[in-house]
């Protein structure tokens, strides 16, 4: 099969899922649901999230900006939070996010912006005084500290990829550098081991807490910001001992061989202690916690340390996935987060990257079985994380073979 059938069918698809997202007031069938998720000002599921759609579809001349601006007033629509619980996915900076990528294109969102980036400046650099306390006390971080949707790996996606050379970036960075410094009297597990469970608060199954090795909730996320600082330039001290660190972690708990290798999404005490991991533990090849996520941050990382060898572990672990049907099984979801959409970008992102033509041939089978997916099971679903708006955007980029910076993927940790 050629890769222009579907790069031809991904485009189609992508303008009849942008098509049926085009009036906030039709976008939900059956009306806005209830929960933070679809509050405007949420980039995982509101009206923030479906911005980024059509701004990125108008930035590169796919679509008008008239539909990106409507979305856009829906998205600041009310009181805006920059208080504790705003991170990169919410409130504030999720705006910022957004409007960042807008103001590239038109001067109309200047001003907004200026305000917006002033009040995420304020959050985060609150959240890393916190942080800092927390790390005086030698204490264990709570996940909402570093993660990428909740924390400051966020938050430096975020400044990485809108202002790279500002003071907060560097202090971000050296925060997520300082991160993976031992803790006194914690020997045997990293620094970044949390005293909760993954789902973020105390449970039973975990009582001495986990290590997480995810993109969305892990040590992954830091992994990507920090390699993306060292490749763009944006050195800070401890930075490349950092990812080495991190690195060092992953590569003891690597399992399979280095054809087909993968990575656990989390560790408890008890894995830990025995040093096992049992194969039905593996995750399923996410972008959240499986090897769509963990392969791009190692990718990244072997790119940042010139180490050609870790390069090709990330995209053997990728394709590994891509070729397995058992695999790819596990993912009959279509969004970014569980699906096969985040599957299908991580793809083409690390296939772009290094030009690997073993994934890039994988992306064609990818692409038709995501549209299937589509055309089969509906997708009612307008969000962006879980649903057709990040859908939308994945077979988009596919389709134009462009994701230009600032790249709306940022905020996966991707780019």
């Amino acid at each position: 099969m050629t890769t222009t059938v579907p790069v031809r069918a991904a485009l189609t698809t992508a303008d009849q899922l942008a098509h049926a997202l085009a009036d906030p007031n039709t976008a939900w069938p059956g009306g806005r649901p209830e929960g933070v998720r679809a509050w405007p000002q949420s980039l995982a599921g509101g009206a923030s999230g479906i911005a980024l759609l059509h701004i990125e579809r108008a930035r590169t001349g796919r679509a008008d900006w008239d539909t990106a601006h409507t979305w856009l007033t829906a998205a600041v629509h009310g009181e805006v939070s920059a208080a504790a619980n705003a991170n990169l996915y919410f409130g504030a900076p999720a705006l910022a996010f957004i409007t960042h990528r807008a103001a590239t294109a038109s001067n109309r969102y200047v001003r907004v912006l200026e305000w917006l980036d002033a009040a995420t400046l304020t959050v985060t650099r609150n959240r890393l005084s916190e942080a800092h306390q927390r790390l005086s006390r030698a204490q264990r971080p709570p996940m909402e500290e570093f993660d990428l949707i909740q924390g400051l790996s966020g938050l430096g996606a975020y400044h990485l990829s809108c202002h790279p050379h500002h003071e907060v970036t560097r202090e971000v960075l050296a925060y997520l550098a300082r991160l993976t410094e031992p803790l006194p009297h914690r020997s045997g597990l990293p620094a970044w081991w949390m005293d909760v469970s993954p789902a973020g608060g105390r449970h039973t199954d975990y009582r001495d807490g986990h290590g997480n090795f995810g993109l969305a909730h892990g040590i992954g996320s830091a992994l990507s910001v920090l390699s993306l600082s060292l490749l763009r330039g944006v050195d800070v001290p401890g930075a490349c001992d950092a990812v080495e660190r991190i690195c060092a972690w992953t590569d003891e708990w690597r399992q399979g061989d280095q054809t087909a290798p993968w990575w656990p999404g989390y560790l408890s005490m008890q894995q830990a202690t025995d040093s096992y991991v049992h194969p039905a533990l593996r995750p399923r090849p996410s972008w959240c916690y499986g090897v769509s996520g963990t392969a791009r941050a190692q990718q990244l990382a072997g790119l940042a340390l010139r180490d050609p060898v870790r390069v090709q572990i990330a995209e053997n672990a990728l394709l590994a996935a891509l070729r397995d049907p058992l695999q790819l099984d596990k993912l009959p979801e279509t969004g970014l987060c569980h699906g096969m959409a985040g599957l299908l970008h991580a793809a083409w992102r690390m296939a772009t990257e290094t030009g690997n033509t073993e994934i890039a041939t994988e992306l064609p089978r990818l692409t038709d079985r995501l549209i299937t997916a589509l055309e089969r099971d509906g997708h009612e679903n307008p969000e962006l994380l879980d649903g057709a708006a990040g859908t939308a955007l994945v077979l988009h980029t596919l389709g134009t073979g462009s994701a230009p910076a600032p790249h709306w993927d940022a905020f996966l940790a991707l780019a």
